[in-house]
């Protein structure tokens, strides 16, 4: 799931170094946490959230698979 989330995040963005991407896993969710550059953060956001939006269900149908939950943070 990091290497998916790491892969579209740096298709999207002007500065692909700076794409950073951690993660956490519970028993039963998977949190993965995304850190861009500050001039990028619109780009993966979206107009009105939508890209963020696709990304949280790509994830999510990911997690799925493995029968766990997922919660994509977009970090400052």
């Amino acid at each position: 799931m990091k290497e998916l989330i790491t892969f579209i995040a740096e298709k999207l963005v002007d500065k692909p170094e700076a794409v950073d991407v951690s993660c956490r896993e519970d028993e039963d969710s998977v949190t993965v946490e995304l850190r861009v550059d500050q001039e990028d953060l619109g780009k993966v956001i979206g107009k009105q959230g939508r890209t963020a939006r696709a990304m949280r269900t790509v994830l999510a149908a990911s997690a799925a698979n493995v029968d766990k939950r997922s919660r994509l943070e977009i970090l400052e």
